[in-house]
């Protein structure tokens, strides 16, 4: 392999691997803050139900410190890999993403851990009302975090508020509200986090199933029962809101690089009405497959509201490309970009489809508990797996990456920058293997690590929640801390 193949499989691997992580973080940040306020509210009513809610909170906090504490070092090389692979490309856009970088450090960053900090060293230090602040304001650095990021990365799809030094040919940062407010980020954004709280939901009905089913004591107050229906509601409600939105995210998609709609398609020939193939099979070299599953108009309203709207195909956006930048070729991978599409919705679909699966079978009280005879049995295989329902949503998540960064190939940034230019001069090849090495090396320790803590939590954490600082004499009695020192 080239030093720019090297370099590009080194990038994904990094990035793909981070990502796994970003999305709990996110959903999990803001999913700890919904229950610790369910728990202060509960608390505050002399409910009973109380500690049930501090309970879950107890989990998902968890959770969230450890999947931070693994997101913080695969971020950081992440950011490494534009100084060491591609040094070229941090030079052309350093002036746009540097005041991104900058604010999701300084900014977004800080507030994710310091407040985390607070929120876990604090618990019975701080009064209910003040901890409970605290993970709220993670919960908005996350977002202002995902959001800051997304508007970098919307630059490469859609280059905006910049100009190009004349001397030196680099992109310069003009109005910085303007880059902010890009329309793909605009669209980008809630589908983002959308799938986040796909996933932060399964991995709690995962959890939460498991629990209710295994628990050797029973489910005596339902808070396992409850987990499960709080995960479950998370995810199908989630789904349905990165079906929305990634229509949103698609039109503006075809506004603005009509090839990678077209490849998503594989769509060759320009068409009027064009349908939208759920599975097709082609002979190796074919541009037309010979089998294919449609169903009419969809790919013309998906792509543009209307079913009768004209699709540009990849043939003429090719010719138009060339006439645009000069020779070359600008069509990326199209069984790359084709079954990226359909992995990320297909996943997506599925898990929704879980999640819904799991509503019907706990309504109205009832348990997971699997029947007797055949039922039973397909009952028992479908609980076990449940514990595969997270994996769902990450999937989604990595085929719908691939899709967005590989169907903008060959540019890394639409229409100004290609990816050849973008490796660092000087780098061989193997230096790029023997880093990669190391990363892999490292990244399958943290896997080890986090699968391991995260089974450990599962398994233990939610039962006691501790014990409950003692009130201060002249304290209000719903000023006590809501969890527990962990």
């Amino acid at each position: 392999m080239t030093a720019l193949e090297l370099s590009r499989l080194q990038f994904a691997v990094v990035t793909v691997y981070h990502y796994l992580f970003v999305p709990l973080s996110i959903s999990l940040a803001t999913l700890t803050a919904v229950l610790q306020t369910l728990a202060y509210r509960a608390r505050r009513r002399g409910r009973p139900d109380a500690a049930r809610w501090q309970g879950l909170t107890l989990v998902a906090g968890k959770l969230l410190m450890i999947t931070f504490a693994v997101g913080i070092v695969t971020g950081l090389v992440q950011e490494f890999q534009f100084g060491l692979s591609w040094s070229a490309f941090a030079r052309f856009y350093g002036d746009v993403f540097g005041p991104t970088l900058a604010i999701e450090g300084m900014l977004a960053f800080f507030l994710e851990a310091t407040f985390l900090g607070l929120w876990w060293f604090g618990a019975d230090r701080l009064r209910p009302a003040l901890h409970l602040a605290t993970i709220w304001v993670v919960a908005v650095g996350t977002l202002i975090s995902a959001y800051v990021i997304l508007a970098a990365n919307a630059f490469m799809q859609n280059p905006v508020a910049y100009t190009l030094d004349p001397e030196t040919g680099r992109a310069r940062l003009g109005d910085f509200t303007e880059l902010l407010t890009n329309p793909v980020v605009l669209a980008a954004f809630p589908h983002t986090i959308a799938g986040a709280f796909a996933g932060g939901g399964a991995l709690l009905l995962a959890i939460g199933a498991f629990r209710a089913w295994r628990a050797d004591g029973g489910d005596p107050d339902g808070r396992w029962r409850l987990l499960t229906r709080v995960g479950a509601w998370t995810t199908l409600v989630s789904g349905v809101a990165v079906a929305g939105t990634g229509d949103l995210l698609g039109k503006v998609m075809t506004a603005v690089q009509p090839m990678k709609m077209a490849a998503a398609e594989a769509l060759y020939a320009t068409q009027a009405g064009a349908p939208f193939s759920l599975f097709a099979v082609g002979a190796p070299g074919e541009k037309e497959p010979f089998f294919s599953l449609d169903v009419p108009w969809l790919l013309s309203f998906l792509a543009t509201g209307d079913p009768t709207a004209t699709v540009q195909g990849i043939d003429d956006l090719q010719a138009q490309y060339v006439a645009q930048f000069g020779p070359g070729e600008y069509v990326p991978v199209v069984p790359v970009a084709y079954w990226s599409f359909r992995f990320m919705i297909g996943f997506g679909v599925l898990a929704a489809a879980v999640a819904a699966w799991v509503l019907w079978r706990t309504r109205r009280g009832r348990d997971l508990a699997p029947g007797t005879g055949l039922s039973g049995l397909a009952d028992r295989w479908l609980l076990r797996g449940l514990w595969v329902v997270p994996v769902l949503p990450a999937l989604a998540a990595t085929a719908g990456w691939l899709f967005t960064e590989t169907a903008r190939q060959p540019w890394l940034v639409f229409g100004l920058f290609r990816t050849a230019d973008g490796v660092s001069p000087g780098l061989t090849a193997g230096e790029i293997a023997a880093s990669l090495a190391g990363f892999a090396v490292v990244y399958g320790v943290l896997a080890v690590v986090w699968v391991r803590l995260v089974l450990r939590v599962a398994r233990t954490s939610g039962d006691d929640p501790g014990p409950e600082a003692e009130a201060d004499e002249t304290a209000e009695a719903d000023e006590r801390p809501l969890v527990p020192t962990y």
